[in-house]
């Protein structure tokens, strides 16, 4: 009886402890984001520079994943990450390369090439670091947070062109998707809400659909509107901003997940092919990171998958017997 006492004490004050480090620690990675031998890992391309005529005398460093399942004579699908840093390093909350390898092998999304993109910067300005995302001293208030189209013209003006350059990807929008995280979330909307002929899927995480530049506006413009092809996946937590002010007053307009439950009940009057799940983070990407891979699944689950017995790297993994 006291060895069970004790076990059980014992359980109490770790599940205290694990809840006392905050709601975001209740998310941790998962294998999916891990790499593991066997696996054919892509590789990475950069950083590489962008500048703009979209948005004159500023620059952004840019990353690209290239799957090692990637063959230049058939197109590739694409996926844009905005915030580009946050998503393309090994020991961050996202790890997208070790994802895709992981979740591409499987064939459970196609092979894709990814884009890890960062806000702009003027040549007083410096570069975006997972240290500093850039809110103050880039261009990315201004360039993620507008609900207009300019945005996406450098996106689809200026960036695809220069992939294009170098790598054969699909021309078909539903072989493309876009995701970003806070204001980076909000931009990847616009630029799928504004070109669903080049992007139609999309996956937003602690998305700032809030008055920053008047993003709070989107669950009205999502009922107004004709009904797009897009396809979305959102995801936020309870413990998100929450607008509440010094003097005890509160604006939803600057509630982030009350904003980001708006925009779920639009895009579900309207019949959107739309997918979401709110939990008890912050404005935090542990969450985001944690359930990124099913995120990735479910935006790409019925992409199309070769029967050619050539194509099926699983055989790698049969027994000799097995295989006849």
């Amino acid at each position: 009886m006291r060895t069970l006492f004790a076990c059980a004490w014992a359980v109490l004050v770790t599940s205290a402890c694990a809840l006392a480090q905050g709601p975001d620690d209740l998310y941790q990675l998962g294998p999916d984001s891990e790499h593991h031998e066997g696996i054919p890992q892509g590789k990475i391309v950069g950083p590489l520079t962008l500048a703009s005529e979209v948005y004159p005398n500023t620059t952004r460093q840019y990353w690209v994943y290239v799957p090692a399942q990637y063959d230049a004579t058939q197109p590739a699908s694409l996926m844009v990450f905005f915030d580009g840093h946050a998503y393309v390093g090994l020991n961050g909350p996202y790890r997208i390369p070790h994802v895709f390898d992981n979740l591409i092998f499987r064939k459970e999304m196609p092979v894709t090439l990814g884009v890890f993109i960062n806000p702009g910067h003027t040549p007083e300005q410096k570069e975006a670091t997972d240290m500093d995302w850039g809110d103050g001293s880039t261009n990315r208030r201004v360039e993620y947070n507008a609900l207009d189209d300019k945005y996406s013209h450098l996106i689809v003006d200026e960036l695809l062109p220069a992939i294009k350059k170098e790598y054969n990807i699909s021309d078909n929008p539903e072989d493309r998707a876009i995701s970003g995280a806070s204001s980076g979330a909000i931009c990847a909307f616009t630029v799928a809400w504004h070109r669903p002929d080049q992007f139609r899927k999309v996956i937003s995480t602690i998305g700032s659909f809030t008055n920053i530049m008047g993003g709070h506006v989107y669950p009205d413009l999502i009922r107004q509107a004709d009904k797009k092809p897009i396809r979305i996946f959102l995801q936020d937590g309870v413990n998100d901003n929450r607008a509440l002010k010094k003097d005890g007053s509160y604006d939803p307009n600057w509630d982030w997940f009350a904003q980001n439950v708006k925009m779920v009940e639009a895009f579900k009057e309207k019949g959107y092919d739309m997918s979401y799940v709110f939990g008890m983070g912050s404005h935090n990407n542990k969450h985001g990171g944690a359930i990124m891979p099913e995120m990735l699944r479910w935006l790409w689950r019925d992409h199309p998958v070769s029967v050619d017995p050539k194509d099926d790297a699983g055989r790698a993994y049969l027994k000799p017997a097995e295989a006849n």
